[in-house]
């Protein structure tokens, strides 16, 4: 059976400029309303929350994709010393990030983290089919400074047995883990797909993945190449991923013709570090190529190639009204 192509966002969506800080509830839920209602008007079947909640003034590079997760931990120290801030800095692997999002003390503990509270709000509010993002624990386990594990892999563990515990809880259509730093580390895929699946197997309804090669305040923070991830995307236990494509080669997109066929592919085909709208034309005919290149069914999803938290919301909007447009513009000339 071939499969639809489905249009969605990566997760994030700009901060409207009247929602204070900090949130009220009433603001929240209001924003999270508008977020819904306008990813239905542009016509997305699979909705997301915007990630409203996770927006940190503090750290907006990142639009708290990392410190919203960190923060609540129990053993996870926040305030830091010089001396933890320079050695973060001297750390290769970490350069991404000027300050660690925290020291790891002790065991780590789910603390005051509850992403189920945040996931029911959110479907409360909609009556679309709804995906909910987690940031990875690759990802989450880059940013710290561990005087406890002492090994990343232990780490990146602990910190996936507490997500797992409370995906496990979350129903949304999709539940989907976002990840920008093994891109550069493949290396490190044999060990941590197996933590990973730890998590997509607890998700009680569909597991996806999205991978991009960064997004660090609208910068590429990793280098490499998609053919040398094939081999770790098929080995989780999921059922779409979402690859960052519209800023990348086209060449790199003939790398997937070795996904696993059970694995569906989202492509992304609108770039979020440029504020030039694509117009439909443009998506339509990138859809085509890429269905040459891959063969029919392949590609699950269309979307951008990562959250658009950075872009003005009249350009968002547009990318949006653009990505749906040339979607059903590509299906329409396939008869």
């Amino acid at each position: 059976m071939e499969r639809q192509i489905l249009t969605t966002t990566v997760g994030s969506y700009p901060i409207p400029e009247w929602l204070p800080q900090p949130y009220t509830t009433q603001a929240l839920h209001d924003a999270m309303m508008m977020m819904f209602h306008l990813q239905e008007l542009a016509g997305l079947e699979l909705v997301t929350t915007g990630e409203f909640r996770r927006f940190d003034a503090n750290h907006p590079a990142t639009n708290g994709m990392i410190d919203y997760f960190i923060r609540p931990l129990q053993n996870v120290r926040t305030v830091l010393t010089r001396g933890e801030e320079r050695m973060f800095r001297d750390m290769p692997s970490l350069g991404f990030r000027d300050r660690p999002a925290g020291v790891v003390e002790g065991q780590l503990g789910e603390g005051t983290l509850n992403i189920v509270a945040d996931y029911q709000q959110a479907r409360a509010l909609t009556r679309q089919p709804l995906k909910f993002t987690v940031t990875s624990p690759y990802h989450l386990g880059m940013t710290l400074v561990d005087r406890h594990y002492k090994s990343r892999e232990a780490l990146v563990r602990a910190l996936a047995d507490i997500l797992a515990s409370q995906v496990a809880e979350i129903d949304a259509d999709v539940v989907q883990i976002d990840d920008e730093c093994i891109t550069g580390h493949p290396e490190d895929g044999a060990w941590a797909a197996p933590i990973l699946n730890h998590i997509f197997d607890a998700i009680p309804t569909k597991a996806a993945m999205h991978l991009c090669f960064g997004n660090y305040n609208g910068q590429t923070i990793q280098k490499g190449h998609w053919k040398d991830l094939v081999g770790f995307i098929n080995a989780l236990h999921l059922d779409h991923v979402l690859v960052e494509m519209a800023v990348r080669n086209p060449e790199e997109l003939a790398a997937f013709k070795d996904l696993r066929a059970e694995i569906g592919l989202g492509l992304g085909v609108i770039d979020v570090k440029r504020t030039q709208v694509e117009t439909p034309d443009q998506i339509a005919r990138t859809l085509e190529h890429a269905v040459k290149v891959l063969g029919p069914g392949r590609i699950a999803y269309v979307h951008p190639d990562c959250g658009m938290w950075m872009v003005k919301r009249s350009i968002a909007d547009a990318k949006l009204t653009a990505l749906v447009k040339g979607r059903d513009l590509y299906l329409a000339a396939q008869g």
